[in-house]
């Protein structure tokens, strides 16, 4: 056929998307034809395609005004359909000469080119659906975390006025007394609220700015910043056991609040889904250039779940036991933390074990390059017979006995 066209069809238009034209026919992409003058109207109206070998010897289109105007002998015209059932256009061909077109290889091969046309828009429309559909859920999400930063933000200062308040009143209250403990729990909340309302503003940094949480390494004594953890924790969960063990001889390059935060995180979460019958073991000493920190709790011998750990270090994330306190974003901020540092927290889980690493080379810390690991392991594969300090505190760890590992070279 000497002209061939995919047309856009219709009520009141009739537009050439794509055309093939060795007969100088005159018409390319984008060009019109009046949409009463063409058969594709009737084909639009029907909704069956129409196929002329020979315009003057058929019986149906032989006084039909349309192939006089076009000047075309042979013709054929099939629907474009879309999955919905709506028609898109047609996909049509004409020749000033008589053709056998009639035929079960030309309708076929027509017909093929119909349905391939309509499958690609559905594939075009779907895509362009699903970029929208995503750049309006970017949009969403950036909105959510601008209300989650502004919030946050704008509550820290009456949440600290009332904490002041709070600690100047029980200044004048009797230790033991009634007053003195309903401001003690006042206190405690307010802490818990502060803890969140931090999460929230280290979430909207990663997550807004695109920089990561800010840091300010210097060289420093990490032992009592890790002492001071374990303390907190003790002093809120008083019914579990921590045993911990500390030989950090020397000063460690780092910025010692944030790794505070990561390792407070690491044993929250030991405390919180580890096993109430045996004690969280923590210990941190130098080996040759590294700086190794662990901490262990026991399980039931169940690794973390493949579906868990694929979203472990993600925001609000949690897995089966959801009966903790927090946002689910301990080990989120971890991670990001890790990032700051120069390097990634990553997860591995046996039935033994669960393993966080963090592998982080500092340049501005050639002298020492630190290792720092913080590791949970089963707590029979390992005994510490030396300078164990016991410490109380409660609750449990992530399924399985867990090994949490953070290096720094």
């Amino acid at each position: 056929m000497g002209f061939a066209a995919i047309a856009r069809v219709t009520e009141d238009r009739w537009i050439c998307c794509a055309s093939r034209d060795q007969i100088n026919f005159g018409l390319g992409a984008g060009g019109e034809l009046k949409i009463e003058t063409t058969i594709c109207n009737e084909i639009r109206q029907s909704g069956e395609g129409v196929i002329i070998d020979h315009v003057s010897n058929d019986a149906v289109y032989c006084g039909h005004p349309t192939p006089a105007m076009y000047g075309f002998q042979s013709y054929i015209s099939l629907p474009i359909r879309r999955s919905d059932g709506s028609m898109f256009g047609t996909f049509c061909a004409i020749d000033p000469e008589p053709k056998r077109v009639n035929t079960p290889e030309v309708v076929g091969t027509f017909t093929l080119f119909a349905e391939l046309i309509a499958s690609q828009l559905d594939t075009m429309q779907r895509a362009d659906e699903a970029e929208l559909k995503l750049l309006n859920e970017r949009r969403t999400a950036e909105l959510r975390e601008q209300f989650l930063a502004v919030l946050s933000h704008d509550l820290r200062n009456p949440l600290a006025a009332m904490s002041s308040g709070v600690r100047l009143l029980e200044k004048g209250a009797e230790p033991g007394s009634e007053r003195y403990e309903i401001l003690q729990l006042m206190g405690n909340a307010a802490q818990r609220m502060t803890s969140l309302i931090n999460d929230l503003m280290d979430l909207a940094r990663t997550r807004l700015g695109g920089l990561g949480l800010p840091t300010s390494p210097s060289t420093v004594q990490l032992a009592p910043v890790l002492e001071q953890v374990v303390n907190e924790l003790r002093a809120s969960h008083p019914s579990r056991v921590v045993e911990l063990d500390l030989r950090i001889p020397r000063e460690v390059h780092c910025d010692a609040a944030r790794i505070g935060q990561l390792f407070s995180n690491l044993l929250g979460n030991a405390v919180a889904h580890g096993s109430k019958d045996h004690p969280v073991r923590v210990t941190a000493g130098i080996n040759g250039l590294a700086l190794e920190l662990s901490v262990s709790n026991a399980n039931a011998g169940e690794p973390i779940p493949d579906h868990v750990m694929a979203r472990l270090f993600e925001p609000f994330a949690r897995g089966p036991q959801r009966h903790s306190e927090g946002l689910g974003l301990g080990l989120y901020i971890a991670s990001e933390i890790a990032k700051a540092h120069g390097g990634t927290l990553q997860a591995s889980s046996t039935a033994l074990e669960t393993r966080f690493t963090f592998p982080h080379a500092d340049r501005e810390w050639e002298r020492v390059r630190p290792r720092v690991a913080c590791c949970l392991f089963h707590p029979l594969t390992r005994s510490h017979a030396h300078d164990v300090r016991t410490v109380q505190s409660s609750r449990h760890l992530v399924a399985g006995s867990c090994r949490f590992a953070l290096l720094s070279r």
